[in-house]
């Protein structure tokens, strides 16, 4: 019965495919139903899963980040050529509303009004990475010979600094990549020590018995 009801659908006797085209168009109803209420204002009801944690400006009650709401998103601008969407969420926990927006530029999120976020982004120049360009520097390094040279210099000098533990870590991985030889070799070198350890024994027993 499950399988059958997504497609047992009733066509009322007035009911023109011509005319009509859709049993949505006949009811006037949206195909995403409720959800598209506001659909009018550029609103859609999407399921928004919270992508950090927070705390809520108003109950004062930690929101974990996974947590799943009814959220209204909205375009709201763009990043270059990359939308920008806003959503807007009620508390489960009061009636404050929460509105988060996407940040392209950074790959993140940003809370707009409603929450404050739990900190626990770092700076990965602080640990010495190799930072991503953004689109001003990519600008700047096509024009600015200059700052083209020093930038390749900065990284050229986190390169060398990280290179031995980059090295280090590839030697430990190197050496347990063949893990079916290291099990089998292991399990060698058991059962020889087991045996030497049994022909000790038998020749201690041998000795005690000739005692």
């Amino acid at each position: 019965q499950g399988e059958r009801k997504g497609t047992n659908k009733y066509y009322p006797p007035d009911f023109d495919p011509a005319k009509h085209g859709s049993l949505n168009k006949y009811h006037h109803s949206h195909p995403l139903r409720e959800r598209a209420r506001k659909l009018s204002q550029g609103i859609l009801v999407i399921r928004f899963e919270m992508p950090f944690n927070i705390w809520c400006d108003a109950c004062q009650n930690h929101i974990g980040m996974g947590v799943r709401y009814n959220a209204e998103k909205k375009k709201v601008g763009t990043y270059y050529t990359t939308p920008v969407y806003r959503f807007r969420m009620k508390c489960h926990l009061c009636v404050n509303y929460i509105e988060l927006q996407t940040d392209p530029g950074n790959c993140d999120y940003v809370i707009v009004s409603g929450a404050r976020r739990k900190e626990e982004r770092w700076d990965p120049g602080d640990s010495a990475q190799v930072l991503p360009t953004t689109p001003e520097q990519r600008e700047r390094l096509a024009v600015d010979p200059m700052f083209r040279l020093e930038h390749g210099v900065t990284d050229r000098g986190v390169l060398e600094r990280a290179t031995p533990t980059l090295t280090r870590i590839q030697e430990a991985q190197d050496a347990w990549k063949d893990d079916f030889g290291l099990n089998s070799r292991l399990r060698r070198r058991f059962r020889e020590e087991k045996k030497t350890l049994r022909e000790e024994e038998e020749e201690a027993a041998a000795l005690r018995a000739r005692a």
